[in-house]
């Protein structure tokens, strides 16, 4: 009971400091940075996994969520919001870097220099890169949004509510493609032993 208690203080806290941060409160914004910068960065470090274009595009995040909080109506949203944000802008980054890709091929017979991997090497890549490896190819055989909704619920550790948030879509089609999603998984015996599901 007192961990619950602690909890809906640590929320009522949160939606003060959006309010104020609403306001034009600089200092109530600097609050929010500090609570979400980690687990915003472990996102998109997690989809990109080049450590220095994840801290670009955290600070860029952080940034779009400072010039349009003024417009965030509900502070109880605030959460789910960020995420949006968050998943716009790696997305943003995924579309650019295909290009500059397509770009590389049409003028690779003007610059016989080797061109780098744009995936980064060393210190760039995740932890247990096998691990890692074995996921992204999972994740190739899912759907768009049963990929987003799988990311947003185990590895990000959002709930069904605030996925519909993010996803922009009504909690019993997140639900849908997150049964599916899982179903999958569990079919997947090198990895479903490697991560504990959560009660939505």
């Amino acid at each position: 009971m007192a961990v619950m208690q602690g909890r809906g203080a640590d929320l009522r806290d949160q939606a003060a400091a959006v309010r104020r941060a609403v306001a034009g409160d600089r200092d109530a914004f600097e609050e929010l940075i500090n609570t979400y910068h980690r687990r915003i960065f472990a996102m998109v470090y997690s989809r990109i996994t080049s450590r220095m274009d994840a801290e670009d595009i955290t600070q860029e995040i952080f940034v779009r969520a400072f010039q349009g909080v003024k417009s965030l109506r509900d502070p109880e949203l605030f959460k789910p919001w960020l995420y949006r944000i968050a998943l716009n802008a790696v997305n943003d980054f995924l579309r650019k870097k295909r290009l500059r890709s397509i770009f590389t091929l049409f003028t690779r017979e003007q610059d016989h220099d080797e061109v780098p991997d744009p995936t980064g090497s060393g210190s760039d890549y995740l932890e247990h890169k096998e691990f890692w490896a074995r996921l992204k190819e999972f994740f190739s055989r899912l759907s768009p949004s049963e990929r987003e909704a799988f990311r947003l619920r185990f590895l990000d550790g959002l709930c069904i509510r605030e996925i519909a948030g993010v996803m922009e879509k009504n909690e019993s089609t997140v639900k849908t493609h997150l049964y599916r999603a899982v179903e999958k998984f569990r079919r997947e015996s090198d990895l479903s032993g490697l991560l504990k599901e959560e009660k939505a």
